[in-house]
């Protein structure tokens, strides 16, 4: 049974995102992304700042993840862009687990 914790949006039980997994969620309009790192877990805006594409399903190096699109590259931990052609950042959001679920929120 799913306990609600207020302003956060639920993404999955915490056995359903495995190392190297990523899973989509809303909070409002916003698709969030939340990603596994060899057991860390990250929150990104899925929306690449170049042109609006989704970023989840790009392939993942290390701690970034690449447009799909146009090869853009974004920091999973802080939504720096690493690579061009973009150039403005990502927002990334907090990741909790409780409850034995993993929640995020857009905070900003």
């Amino acid at each position: 049974m799913s306990v609600a914790i207020e302003g956060w949006v639920r993404v999955c039980a915490q056995g359903e995102l495995l190392p190297g997994e990523f899973k989509v969620v809303y909070d409002g309009d916003t698709p969030i992304a939340v990603y596994n790192i060899d057991g860390q877990l990250y929150a990104i805006e899925d929306i690449c700042t170049h042109d609006g594409g989704d970023l989840a399903g790009g392939e993942v190096f290390g701690f970034e993840v690449e447009c799909p699109r146009h090869g853009a590259r974004f920091d999973l931990r802080t939504g720096a862009v690493t690579r061009p052609p973009a150039y403005e950042p990502i927002a990334s959001f907090p990741v909790r687990q409780e409850h034995g679920e993993v929640w995020t929120c857009d905070d900003r």
